[in-house]
């Protein structure tokens, strides 16, 4: 079961979203606004890839935080950013049996798919 994670308006989601349909693959979507993140999760995700992947700094959420709390930034302190302001996360998330791809470029998605 492939499950991609995002922000409905947010254009590389849209770009992943096409290139499955196009695809062919059967897929669910999970909305992080819509239907919320477990910490859980989030934190399965860290231990696979890494909160520095998965913690989008070039996201305007990311440049409205203060100073010290952009500075003071470890796992815990990030998982917990990301859990309170989900557009932290970059995104796209697929997740494909234990695979977990951040991001969305083709050829990941032909080699894992």
């Amino acid at each position: 079961m492939i499950t991609l994670y995002g922000i409905k308006s947010c254009d590389t989601v849209r770009k992943a979203r096409k290139w499955l349909d196009s695809s062919g693959l059967a897929y669910q979507y999970h909305d992080f606004r819509v239907d919320g993140l477990e910490s859980t999760e989030l934190t399965r995700w860290t231990k696979s890839v890494g909160w520095k992947t998965l913690l989008n700094t070039r996201s305007t959420s990311w440049r409205q935080l203060s100073e010290p709390k952009k500075n003071d930034l470890g796992e815990s302190v990030a998982i917990e950013l990301m859990i309170e302001n989900t557009t932290l996360i970059k995104r796209p998330v697929l997740i494909s049996g234990n695979k977990i791809l951040v991001g969305f470029k083709e050829p990941d998605y032909e080699q894992l798919l």
